[in-house]
């Protein structure tokens, strides 16, 4: 019998008008200078990640996820994987946007809504997010877009390094020029623009397509900022921060300072090392971690150690 391992994946990299390079700085091999995800821990048909060790290493995801369901706490044979974790590289600003929820996105052929969040890696000292609006009734949100000075009723936040925030479905939102974003989500890829800044996509010579009667349709109005609260758990050699612990998943940020011996508690469990370096102990069997890795540590790894100076952000399915 083959000891349980972690499952390190290779990431599906999508380029976008708005990308840039700094993704390099998480050890990707970039496909060109307008390089905007990375699709780190993915089982969605548009970006799937690999897997690069063991006995799965050249399967996909979603293959070892339909196929070895035991490794993920067991599911349904017609459940799709539910979360996509991503690093985000916003070298100029995304569209005005918002996500459905479960029941709209299904009657657009997606599986899941998308419910996310945010986890800001790093920031330039003047970078924004779009978070919310001001309008108070749906009618002065269609008025504000309709007649094209959706500007008017934007919500703008000034973000740094460190910043987490919660974006339910029905959010109207946008990372900002110089933000770079983990981002921890439903796995669904059915976005609602509202507004793109009339920009022209190089790829194609034409303005990006909007979808402005289904972004009406979907968000929240009036906006209300969703309630979430952290919670610090300290051990020794390791602090974990709950960043959100809501409907579909929940995401801590774990800092790292020695040898922390932790346990796997969920049915899996996603971490992703966003800063330093150091080894994940499993099974008696030493893993190397430097910025920028992903893995799973399948249902049956439940005692682990990570060791060294990092920080990592770790996910689960609830």
């Amino acid at each position: 019998m083959v000891a349980a391992a972690p499952l390190f994946l290779k990431a599906a990299l999508h380029e976008k008008m708005w990308g840039g390079t700094k993704l390099r700085e998480y050890g990707f091999k970039l496909p060109s200078e307008r390089t905007g995800e990375a699709w780190i821990v993915s089982a969605h048909p548009h970006g799937p990640s690999t897997v690069t060790n063991g006995q799965f290493a050249g399967q996909t995801l979603g293959s070892v996820w339909q196929n070895h369901p035991e490794l993920f706490g067991g599911h349904p044979v017609d459940e799709a994987f539910p979360l996509l974790v991503k690093i985000l590289d916003a070298n100029r600003d995304l569209s005005i946007q918002v996500h459905p929820d479960d029941q709209y996105a299904k009657l657009h052929g997606e599986k899941y809504g998308k419910t996310e969040s945010w986890y800001i890696l790093s920031a330039t000292s003047d970078a924004k997010l779009y978070y919310g609006h001001t309008a108070k009734t749906e009618q002065e949100l269609r008025d504000a877009v309709t007649s094209g000075h959706i500007d008017r009723i934007l919500r703008t936040v000034p973000v740094k390094a460190g910043d987490f925030y919660y974006v339910p479905s029905g959010t109207l939102h946008a990372l900002g020029t110089g933000i770079v974003a983990l981002e921890t989500q439903q796995s669904s890829d059915l976005t609602f623009r509202f507004y793109d800044f009339d920009r022209v996509d190089p790829a194609t010579g034409k303005k990006r397509e909007l979808q402005v009667k289904d972004a009406l349709a979907v968000t929240n109005v009036p906006h209300r900022d969703p309630q979430i609260k952290q919670e610090v758990t300290r051990i020794a050699h390791a602090t974990m921060t709950q960043l959100v612990n809501a409907t579909y998943f929940a995401v801590e940020k774990v800092v790292v300072n020695g040898a922390a011996v932790l346990t796997q508690e969920h049915r899996y469990l996603i971490q992703t090392v966003v800063a330093g370096q150091g080894s994940l102990t499993v099974n008696q069997r030493q893993y190397r971690l430097t910025k920028g890795m992903s893995y799973i540590l399948p249902n049956q790894i439940q005692d682990y150690e990570l060791n060294g100076q990092m920080t990592l952000i770790e996910s689960w399915a609830k």
